[in-house]
């Protein structure tokens, strides 16, 4: 059988990333759905799409496909080869003017040397145990939300700063500095930025990193930026290795998660017995599980992991030429039916553990157990103390990020 998904027609190849629809804006793109559901049913699992530069790289949508390429080390990160399928001009810019990879882009052995030095901080353990600063936290942002006026923006009031505190805390950078970080970082994460401006944030970001680097050689602490100090000057790391971990944990720490807050706060305001079912359970572990089904169901990286083949690979009777590009959405793996049966509705009590929003293989975010820690004591919190809360405007008049790499909303207004 002939599927018009191999297809390499240029007329034929869609545009990806494509547009959601309007009235659902929390399922994937209606046409990628549609891709995908060919791609289940047919023999023929890879078809073309045409990304932001006119390259047409793979597209795979299948569960079972994404995990095997993901684990496979002829997949590689590597966005200095030829043929990468850069997320954006900003991420091609950056890897053009960059001297050396960065840890996102490395493959093993590099890649595991450096994620050895830095995941200690992300263990199960050292993460637990910051609940009770974060609990604080999160109780300190609602306080200041419930002194003041009504409606209120919960992006900038409490999604977006908290994450920020967090990362600051971690890094061991000062909390004032926060607008300047947000500010940088979003840049790189828009589509429409041009050349010159994501290469001025980008380095201005570097800039303050190794700044901050310096400090922490002079006087360390008990931080992360002062580890990747000592691993500086003791020669595990170059310089600009040690500001772009900063770099990375930094962005990373707070603007995945921001958006991930808002959009689950959304998400359980329209689905009022859900969210009834968080706020009113005492058992740790439905909360934890409503964590993991909002990560399943949101799925807030919505243009996919990118990698380039280094040798020809076979997959589902079709053939990945080496140097050829490859675009790997979680969200269509999350939405599988066959996986996660009516991928359409929010169910707080699904398993929803074999989600891919934190990608797989070895390049999964090794950030994960935060994002887990802060999302649980954000919503256990923020419903249990505000039972009322609710939108401050309709669903459709609320402004979605569909035209940034990590997907969310731009304001949140809410009252009670």
């Amino acid at each position: 059988m002939t599927s018009s998904l191999a297809t390499t027609d240029n007329e034929s190849v869609p545009d990806f990333p494509m547009p959601r629809d309007a009235r659902c804006p929390f399922a994937p793109p209606p046409q990628l759905r549609e891709l995908h559901t060919e791609q289940v049913r047919s023999d023929q699992p890879l078809t073309k799409v045409r990304i932001w530069d006119g390259s047409t790289p793979w597209l795979v949508t299948r569960y079972d496909d994404q995990r095997t390429l993901l684990a496979d080390p002829r997949c590689s990160v590597d966005q200095r080869r030829p043929g990468f399928p850069y997320m954006s001009p900003s991420f091609r810019e950056v890897a053009e003017r960059g001297s050396e990879p960065a840890f996102l882009t490395m493959d093993d052995p590099e890649h595991a040397r450096i994620r050895r030095m830095i995941s200690g901080a992300f263990s199960i353990k050292h993460v637990a145990a910051m609940r009770p600063a974060l609990q604080r936290m999160t109780d300190d942002f609602i306080d200041t939300m419930l002194a003041g006026p009504k409606p209120v923006d919960l992006v900038h009031a409490l999604a977006l700063p908290l994450p920020s505190l967090v990362v600051c805390e971690l890094l061991g950078i000062p909390y004032e500095d926060h607008e300047f970080f947000q500010t940088k970082s979003e840049v790189g994460m828009r589509h429409d930025a041009g050349r010159e401006e994501v290469a001025a944030a980008h380095h201005a970001l570097l800039d303050y990193l190794d700044s901050q680097i310096e400090a922490k050689l002079a006087n360390p602490a008990d931080d992360m930026l002062s580890k990747l100090a000592a691993h500086y000057r003791d020669g595990d790391l170059t310089r600009r290795q040690a500001a772009s971990m900063g770099l990375l944990i930094l962005g990373a720490g707070h603007e995945t998660t921001a958006n991930m807050i808002a959009l689950s706060v959304t998400a359980l305001l329209e689905h009022p017995e859900q969210l009834a079912a968080v706020r009113d359970s005492d058992d740790p572990k439905v909360l934890a599980s409503a964590v993991e089904e909002l990560l399943r169901y949101l799925t807030i990286i919505h243009i996919g992991n990118r990698r380039i083949a280094l040798e020809d690979i076979e997959i589902g009777g079709q053939t990945i030429r080496a140097g050829e590009g490859l675009v790997i959405p979680s969200i269509t793996a999350n939405w599988e039916e066959a996986f996660f049966p009516d991928p359409d509705r929010l169910d707080v009590h699904r398993d929803a553990r074999r989600h891919q929003a934190f990608g797989f293989g070895i390049h999964q975010c090794l950030g994960q157990p935060v994002a887990r820690l802060e999302l649980e004591v954000v919503l256990g919190t923020l419903f249990r103390r505000i039972p009322t809360l609710r939108l401050a405007t309709d669903l459709e008049k609320l402004s979605f990020k569909n035209d940034g790499i990590v997907y969310g909303l731009y304001e949140l207004p809410v009252t009670w």
